[in-house]
């Protein structure tokens, strides 16, 4: 997420000369911000990296199991992966950025509202049916 600031923020600075007065220069800057945000999910499902950092508190020692001695819970775990990241890119696009937006990249109703453009209850409500649906398609 400080990658994803600090990008935007670079962005704003160098293309500071391309904004039009059409928009607030804060609605210029969320945008600017969920396209990083949303180039970053891209990248982030092609290489399926999982930080520790997001894992917990920091201070907390994790044991990471050996999956060659235990290949049955490594293939559950990929296969579980597989299965929620197919039921989310299934969801309409305007479910789909929402629940990203919130439930992955931790950012507020207000913030996503603005990135998306949308009301503010809309981004509650589309949150809240694109869960409904997601719980669904994962219990197929």
């Amino acid at each position: 997420a400080e990658d994803i600031v600090q990008d935007t923020l670079t962005k704003v600075f160098t293309h500071r000369h391309y904004y039009k007065e059409i928009a607030k220069v804060s609605t210029w800057i969320y945008t600017i911000a969920g396209n990083y945000a949303k180039t970053e999910l891209r990248k982030r499902k092609r290489r399926k990296i999982t930080q520790l950092s997001h894992m917990g508190k920091e201070d907390k020692v994790y044991e990471i199991p050996d999956m060659e001695q235990e290949p049955d819970i490594g293939v559950h775990v990929q296969f579980s992966e597989q299965k929620i990241q197919n039921a989310l890119q299934s969801l309409p696009s305007h479910f789909r950025s929402p629940i990203i937006l919130r439930d992955i990249q931790e950012l507020s109703y207000e913030d996503i509202s603005k990135i998306l453009d949308v009301p503010l209850g809309t981004v509650k409500s589309r949150i809240n049916r694109g869960r409904q649906q997601l719980k669904s398609k994962l219990k197929e």
